[in-house]
């Protein structure tokens, strides 16, 4: 019997209001975000600096048929429309963020970051991947 009085409690619960015109709007209050300040160890941004995201150096572009792609082989040299001592765009995914130069380092190749570019240039700068 006690059953049978849960089981339409709930039952009138989830059913769905016969008259919509008579529904009632309630406001919720949420409890205060935290001050980014008072973040230390342990909190929620640590997680973010342990990731990894991609960085991209790109020393020059070019375009080429696919019929001369085709004929690409060991040896080949293909030919960019940057000089030498152009410096570097790096790219945070497919961002620009900064500009530099290439050196050796250790029989490495390695970027020596020249400028880091503010969020306006970075935004106005030609994106890598959309050529």
């Amino acid at each position: 019997m006690a059953e049978t009085a849960v089981e339409e409690q709930v039952q009138q619960q989830t059913e769905p209001a016969q008259d919509d015109s008579k529904a009632q709007v309630k406001s919720v209050e949420f409890p205060q975000a935290p001050d980014d300040s008072s973040a230390g160890p342990g909190s929620s941004l640590d997680i973010l600096l342990d990731m990894e995201v991609p960085v991209s150096v790109v020393i020059g572009k070019m375009n080429i048929p696919v019929q001369r792609f085709l004929q690409l082989g060991p040896g080949s040299v293909l030919k960019l429309e940057k000089p030498i001592e152009s410096p570097a765009d790096l790219y945070l995914k497919d961002t620009k963020f900064a500009v530099g130069s290439i050196v050796v380092v250790d029989e490495r190749f390695a970027v020596r970051i020249k400028e880091i570019l503010g969020s306006a240039a970075a935004a106005s700068a030609p994106q890598a991947n959309k050529k």
